[in-house]
């Protein structure tokens, strides 16, 4: 279902998906964020695990921008969770946001999905917020990112 409104100032229409305006505002959100960051282009970071059949047992997708890794989706499948596939991802993920350059890390899960497993992972709770369906809270997480142990926090070698 889409709503309209119309004024002499303008129109706003409410409805499902539009992917003109989707490209649009990443488009414009992107030349604003870069320019506010001297720079620093938003980048793309997946990893993903097979099993030796070929089939998907998890995945991570994230993205870098300057020195901020985001994680967005994590997923193992089912049967194959609770066997170290989550810590491998978000380790893979981890190690290519420090190449990138990357000094901090975020990612949050619903309370449902699996809040206690950040923490051992070393991610501080930062924020939980409520309001998810079912009663549930989004919980947030951030990690300080540690150089590669044979660099300095400036990338030269000791």
């Amino acid at each position: 279902m889409t709503s309209e409104q119309h004024t002499a100032a303008g129109s706003l229409r409410a409805g499902g998906r539009d992917d003109a305006l989707e490209q649009r505002l990443d488009e414009e959100l992107t030349a604003l964020n870069t320019a506010a960051a001297d720079g620093a282009v938003t980048e793309p970071l997946s990893v993903r695990a097979t099993d030796p059949s070929g089939d998907l047992i998890g995945g991570l997708t994230a993205w870098t921008w300057g020195t901020l890794c985001s994680v967005d989706m994590l997923w193992v499948r089912e049967g194959q969770r609770h066997s170290g596939w989550g810590g491998r991802l978000m380790r893979a993920a981890q190690d290519e946001a420090v190449r990138r350059g990357c000094t901090d890390m975020i990612v949050s899960t619903y309370s449902f999905q699996a809040p206690g497993f950040h923490p051992r992972l070393g991610f501080r709770e930062r924020a939980r917020i409520a309001g998810v369906p079912g009663g549930h809270e989004d919980v947030c997480f951030h990690k300080r990112l540690s150089p590669p142990r044979d660099e300095t926090p400036f990338g030269h070698r000791p």
